[in-house]
């Protein structure tokens, strides 16, 4: 299959494109810069130049693709509305590449976040919250999943929290990146709640199993550990740096800080036993012993 991929060069997307490569599918990656383009060809993806804001563009990768994996996002949590302008962006994203597909019946891939369900574990029959900072990821992802009526195979995987590899990535990523800046490995609250986790690695191949057999309108949980609490998380990154470790304020937080603070563990179980999904690599606080002083 011919899969064009949205934010192949990052911490995920450099894995689905590998995994993708290893199970013999080619991939035509989308890369907004030439240091991109070159680490896509390096890797054995044909780049294609653009933006997710250049919906031309996203058009003519979808013309040449048998299959969408959309992984991009612009990361920006400096403020509200900065935030707000990347949901902004990628819901524009999500819909044109929609439209493309349909009537298709190609598979088209999309990312979430696993989703809050009060005082207990999530699963993939809870919806995604679509109000709070990033409602608008969840209200988009639910249209995508609504084309399987329109003759697109449409499917989400959801990514917990922290999406890991050799230490770096996702939330427990940025509090390394704060831990750093402050002189504290902090955590909100009383660090109880709880953060899903998974290895990028891992977290790769059930794209690609999506990618090849999910059914439409279905989601997945990419979950390999259910939930770590926070204030554990926070204690193998003080170690590593050499940082005390304490509670601090959620506004340190910024716009993430009401996320946070939320317990908010999840299981797997459907997805495993459906898609025959085991996660293989190391745990979110093995790897984050690989973090450098």
């Amino acid at each position: 299959m011919r899969v064009f991929v949205t934010g192949g060069t990052g911490l995920i997307g450099s894995a689905v494109v590998a995994e993708l490569l290893g199970n013999g599918h080619t991939v035509l990656a989308l890369a907004r810069s030439d240091a991109s383009a070159l680490a896509a060809e390096t890797a054995g993806a044909e780049p294609l130049r653009g933006g997710l804001a250049d919906l031309d563009i996203l058009r003519a990768g979808v013309a040449q693709a048998d299959g969408v994996i959309h992984l991009a996002f612009a990361n920006d949590f400096s403020s509200p509305e900065a935030l707000a302008r990347a949901v902004a962006e990628e819901s524009a994203a999500l819909a044109t590449l929609g439209e493309e597909l349909v009537g298709s019946d190609r598979p088209f891939v999309t990312v979430s976040g696993t989703p809050y369900a009060p005082g207990r574990v999530s699963t993939e029959a809870d919806p995604v919250p679509t109000d709070g900072p990033v409602g608008g990821r969840g209200r988009a992802v639910t249209e995508v999943l609504g084309l399987a009526s329109r003759g697109v195979r449409s499917t989400a995987v959801r990514l917990p929290r922290t999406v890991h590899n050799q230490g770096t990535g996702g939330f427990a990523g940025l509090l390394t990146g704060i831990a750093r800046q402050t002189g504290v490995s902090g955590y909100p609250g009383d660090g109880a709640q709880r953060w899903p986790a998974v290895h990028a690695l891992d977290a790769a191949v059930l794209l690609r199993l999506a990618l090849e057999q999910a059914e439409a309108g279905t989601a997945w949980h990419a979950v390999a550990d259910e939930g770590d609490k926070v204030r554990d998380i926070a204690a193998v990154i003080g170690r590593r740096l050499g940082l005390p470790v304490e509670s601090v304020p959620a506004e340190t937080y910024g716009p993430l800080g009401p996320i946070f603070a939320a317990d908010q563990p999840s299981s797997s179980t459907h997805t495993r036993q459906a898609l025959g999904w085991e996660p293989k690599h190391p745990s979110l606080l093995e790897d984050l012993e690989n973090i450098q002083p």
